[in-house]
This record gives structure tokens, sequence and C-alpha cells, in this order.
């Protein structure tokens, strides 16, 4: 008889932190089913280019549509869920503060409620974000599971309903819900609409003589970044913990935008100051200066800790956003994105106006 294989549900499988996971799921030995709006295209080039897009069952839910994520959940039967799935960009949220706290905040409150009338023995992962302590830091300039939060966006807002609500069903029902605070994290799959993706993006296409320059907002703002898989390891770790709980997951170390245009452009061997270019109109309303998480806890009980340099991980993504564009001058078809082409492309050129 062949052995029990675990059934992972992960909501938000498309993005960047959902694929990543889905991945490591299956080096597991899971049996791994990810949701997919119904309302919305699906854009797989992530799946894609893992290589993975075949390896998982596809379920069509929505996070506010209750009947769908309900049946979703019930067909599925899954021991974990991971919730990856928000409206997860910060600018964005000051636009629409609505949709931000309808899938973000009660989205994740439909997840829970579903499974508590479902099956309770569910585990359940939110991902929660460093975005949750605006301007709030420890006497020693970092960040922990202590630190009180006061969120500066409808994003952060919204994702401190969703936080609460994991510790609430722990201590009222006894579900085992666990939350990561994951400090940013990086990768060559983030999408273009992160500073980051944009700027490695956009360096590849001045290197190229595709674009004259690069526009930012603040370039002062400092964060902790890490590199996306590395923390997709620690986020399977925190459900097999002994019990529920929250934990922060970052690098204890920041830097500023500047830092990483500058690193960036070195890589690309240009300079940056001639090419860069600050607007108010990049600016937020509201904007996090300092981000720096102490990810002690996760070490100690975990035995977790990041492999990723920061420089390292800029280096991965501008030699591998080079390494695009170079194949589509030269007329290749990116692995990335196989089969549809015509969305690789669309996808890359939404960078042209960022």
């Amino acid at each position: 008889m062949d052995a029990y294989k675990k059934r992972a549900l992960i909501t938000g499988v498309t993005g960047q932190d959902g694929a990543f996971l889905a991945k490591l799921l299956l080096e597991k030995n899971y049996e791994v089913f990810g949701v997919v709006r119904r309302i919305s295209t699906p854009n797989f080039w992530r799946l894609n280019h893992l290589g993975i897009l075949d390896k998982i069952t596809l379920v069509s839910a929505d996070l506010t549509d209750v009947p769908s994520l309900s049946e979703a959940i019930r067909r599925t039967n899954p021991d974990e869920i991971y919730n990856m799935a928000a409206q997860s960009f910060v600018g964005s949220s000051f636009d629409q503060p609505i949709h931000s706290a309808l899938t973000n905040g009660l989205g994740v409150l439909n997840i829970i409620e579903i499974v508590r009338n479902l099956k309770e023995s569910v585990k359940i992962y939110l991902a929660s974000t460093s975005e949750l302590y605006g301007d709030s830091i420890n006497l020693d300039g970092v960040q922990n599971e202590e630190t009180p939060f006061k969120p500066n966006s409808p994003y952060a807002l919204s994702k401190l309903y969703s936080h609460e609500l994991a510790r609430i069903y722990r201590k009222a029902y006894g579900m085992f819900v666990s939350a990561g605070i994951l400090f940013n994290h990086e990768s060559e799959l983030r999408g273009l609409e992160f500073v980051t993706r944009k700027i490695t993006n956009s360096v590849a296409k001045i290197k190229f003589g595709l674009q004259d320059e690069l526009r930012l907002g603040n370039l002062e703002a400092k964060r902790d970044w890490g590199y996306a898989p590395d923390y997709m390891e620690v986020v399977w770790q925190i459900l097999q913990y002994h019990k529920p709980d929250d934990f922060v997951i970052a690098t204890n170390e920041n830097h500023s935008v500047r830092e990483f245009v500058e690193e960036a452009f070195k890589i690309a061997g240009l300079d940056w100051k001639l090419y860069v270019r600050v607007h108010a109109q990049h600016k937020r309303p509201y904007e996090v200066p300092y981000l720096k998480g102490d990810y002690s806890k996760a070490k100690r009980e975990l035995g977790w800790k990041p492999k990723t340099s920061f420089k390292e991980l800029v280096k991965l993504m501008v030699e591998s956003d080079l390494n695009r564009w170079d194949n589509h001058l030269k007329g290749k078809i990116f692995s990335w994105d196989a089969p549809n082409h015509s969305e690789n492309l669309n996808y890359l050129y939404r960078a042209k106006d960022l």
C-alpha cells in the first residue's frame, strides 16, 4: 500500500510565493491543489517556469465568494491550507482600499470559518507582513513578534485584521492557525509592480537600449530583503511546528532602495546616477521608512536561517532579467512563460510606464 500523501491547498498559487511553495511541497511528496479565481484570467507563467503546472490540481474559487471557497475546501479535503492570496501591493491599496479589505481581511475570515465548520483539524497558514509595523520599532532598532503594530496603509490594516484572526481563533476554538510575519522577500519571479523587480527589469532594458531612465519615489526607504524560496521553506516548517504560533521571518539586516539601485546597476556595468530620476508621483501617501526584522525566534524554535545574502539576491534578479531580455531580442521564447509567448511579452512590456 502506498504511503499516505499529505494534501495541501494553496490560495494565490499563481503568485511568487504560491508557486515556490507549490514546488517545495511537491518535492516533499504532497498532493498539491491550487486555487485560481474564476473571474480573472489566470497567469500561469510562474508555474510554467518552475515546471510544475501539470503536477498540481487547480480548483476554481474566490476568497470573497463563500460558496465557491467552501466547495473547494470540501472537495480537496486538505490537511494543510496555505493562504498566499491577497491584494499584495501596498501602493494599490490606497487606490483600492475596499478591495484590499475584502480580500485580505474578510477573505481570510471566510477560510477560517469554513474550516471551523467543516474540518477543524486542518492546519492553516496565514501570510502576514512586515508592513504591520509601520513606524513601530524596538529600542534596538528591530521588529520582532513583540513589537507593537502600527499599520501605515490600507493594505497593512487589512493584513492586521487577518493576523489578529489567527490569534483569536487559536484562543477561542483551539484551531491550528499560524501566521508568518514575512519581511520583504523577492526573486526572479517577483511581479513588475514591486520596486525590486521594477528596478532589475529596468536595468536590463536600459542595458539593451530599450529604456532611457528609471523613475522611482523614495530612495531612502529601508527594507529587510530576503529570497522568496528561502522563506517558503520556513513557511512549511511553521505548519510542522508542534503548536500554532506567529513567527517573524527576515534577515536581520536592511538596505535602502538606493543601495538596491546601486547594486543592480553595478552588476550590469552601468552608473545608476545617469539613469535614475526621483519623481514625487511615485511616492506613497504614507511611507513606511524603516523595516528590519529579528528572526531569532524562528532560528531558535524552527532551526531556520536565511541562505541568500542581499548582494546574491540582487545579482540573481538582475542576471535573470538580463537573460530574459537577451532571449527576447534574439527571438527566443522564454521557458518561464511557455507555451504562451504573447502573454510573456505583454508582461515584460508592462514595465514601460512603471
